[in-house]
């Protein structure tokens, strides 16, 4: 009797981030009946399950990302109404939904942290989060000399009713986004009663926002780097605020709530580490179920990189027995196709790649679409909080400021703005006029299109024990910029998958075994030499039957 794997530990989990996805009122913004409206596209595309970023009530300061309210829906997206229909429908269409969970800071509307600043120095209302004395005459400094990931000092000091200075509130992002004091037990009960909520509802996981980033060092001490710089340790090297031992606690309090409601409920963890051992604490038994892997997002398009990238993030979690998660783009970096260089082809080819690793893998919206980045967007539609704290608009990616042009909404159909969008013209941020040849109805059946090629990977993965959860062995003697591996099933059920993609600059003359059948390429197509050889092109990844 074959036991089956938890589903995801394999699974390929698409995120959709509300504001751009789809638009069901014509005002420009996304929503959750225009997602609902969608998610046959989703089911049809051949995901496993959906991850929607923040929907909650907010304003709005950071795209929803400073939570006013975490059991409301804002306005802008629907009611709670909505949010339970669209769980409804997705189940109904075999799609699981994982929502995202913000526990490092809230909202500075949240009702707890208005509470706080109204109450004394030392109150149960300010413990809540991180208050404390300025340092220096009068406490004009900062308590300590830690640096907001977007950009300035991570203190803002509050103003008294009489108008005079008060304490310093710590914020490790916009100063909208007060950061809980975990130590607090008010906080941790409220986020095992807002799980369950949400469990109750019917999600069936939480994608944990900042999850490295919930317990600080004792006595918040300094981290001794110029301004600026530290930003630059995020993954790298330990800070005092990022990565302690103890948000581990949390998580396995998390775990037995999850575990509550039956095997089938995950959580996953957004966690930036200094390696991949200690992102793999994490994932361990009693704790989430995935980690995301950045060490691979952050991977160059270059075939010893890649190989080196896989085999440490296979060993850190298989240490811990959890599965590898594998992704290439999400709304915080810009999209792989303009990343990774080299154009669609490349893009296709390493989308290919990914997904016959084993392990979970993770695709962002638009990507099935071969959407590239908008580099172009002026300064003034910009909304991402840190493009006016930084310093570095016009240059730089990720969290410098520019986070916009990934988040630029889907083209679905037509050939004038807003591209099936919404039944409007408007869109939050303004979209390319040549996305009209990338959308979803423009791709729709064209056996060369960016999205029948997604949509016959996932066919593929899903039917193909061998590209799940099945063992990976690469192959040596492969020509220099070719990456090769053999993926197996458990118990050598059915044939072997050969994967072979070249991230050379020129084609590179492969040796595969005769009978061999292809059985999907991106990026080009091999050819099939009367010498016997294979000829893969540059920027191809190939997989076959042998």
């Amino acid at each position: 009797m074959t036991i089956e794997s938890p589903w995801w530990r394999d699974a390929v989990i698409y995120q959709v981030y509300p504001r751009s996805f789809a638009d069901s009122d014509g005002d420009g913004t996304g929503d959750l009946p225009g997602i609902r409206a969608r998610l046959p596209h989703l089911a049809e595309l051949g995901v496993d399950a959906v991850w929607l970023s923040p929907f909650y009530a907010s304003p709005q300061a950071d795209a929803g990302y400073d939570v006013a309210d975490y059991r409301a829906v804002d306005p802008v997206f629907g009611t709670l109404d909505d949010a339970a229909a669209l769980i409804g429908d997705a189940h109904e269409l075999g799609l699981r939904v994982i929502t995202d969970l913000v526990p490092n800071h809230c909202s500075d509307r949240h009702a707890w942290f208005l509470e706080a600043l109204e109450a004394e120095p030392g109150s149960a209302a300010r413990a809540r989060f991180h208050f404390r004395d300025g340092r220096g005459p009068g406490g004009d400094l900062p308590p300590n000399d830690w640096e907001s990931v977007f950009g300035g000092p991570a203190w803002t000091r509050t103003t008294g009713p009489d108008g005079r200075p008060g304490q310093w509130y710590l914020h490790l992002f916009a100063p909208e986004q007060p950061d809980f004091d975990w130590d607090c037990e008010d906080v941790r009960e409220e986020f095992r009663a807002v799980l369950r909520f949400w469990l109750d509802l019917g999600v069936d996981g939480f994608r944990v926002d900042v999850a490295h980033g919930l317990v600080k060092a004792p006595g918040l001490p300094d981290v001794g780097v110029a301004a600026r710089d530290q930003v630059k340790l995020l993954g790298v090297r330990p800070t005092p605020y990022f990565d302690q031992d103890g948000v581990h606690a949390v998580y396995r309090e998390w775990r037995k709530i999850l575990e509550e409601y039956g095997p089938d409920r995950i959580a996953v963890a957004e966690a930036w580490a200094p390696s991949q051992q200690r992102v793999a604490r994490y994932v361990r038994p009693d704790e989430l179920h995935q980690a995301f892997n950045f060490s691979y997002l952050t991977t160059p398009w270059d075939a010893d990189a890649l190989r080196a990238a896989v085999d440490d993030s296979l060993a850190a979690t298989g240490e811990v027995g959890a599965p590898a998660t594998w992704v290439l783009s999400n709304h915080d970096v810009v999209r792989h196709r303009t990343r990774l260089g080299g154009g669609l082809d490349r893009a296709r080819a390493a989308t290919l790649l990914m997904l016959a690793l084993p392990g979970s893998a993770y695709l962002y919206q638009g990507e099935e679409l071969g959407l590239p980045e908008v580099v172009d967007l002026p300064d003034g539609v910009r909304q991402d909080p840190a493009f006016g704290r930084s310093g570095s608009a016009g240059a730089g990616s990720g969290q410098e400021g520019l986070r916009d042009g990934c988040r630029v909404p889907l083209p679905w159909s037509g050939t004038t703005a807003s591209y099936g969008f919404g039944p409007g013209a408007a869109s939050w941020l303004p979209q390319p006029a040549e996305w009209a040849k990338l959308s979803v109805a423009a791709q729709d059946g064209d056996p060369g299109s960016t999205l029948e090629l997604y949509r016959a990977a996932l066919r593929l993965r899903r039917g193909l024990p061998q590209l799940g959860e099945g063992a990976l062995e690469w192959v040596d003697g492969a020509p220099e910029g070719v990456l090769m591996a053999r993926r197996t099933a458990a118990g050598a059920v059915g044939p072997a998958v050969l994967v072979a993609a070249n991230t050379g600059g020129a084609a590179a003359l492969l040796d595969v075994p005769d009978g061999a059948e292809l059985l999907l390429s991106g990026g080009g197509e091999p050819v099939r030499g009367s010498d016997g050889g294979t000829l893969l092109p540059a920027d191809c990844c190939a997989w076959w039957a042998v």
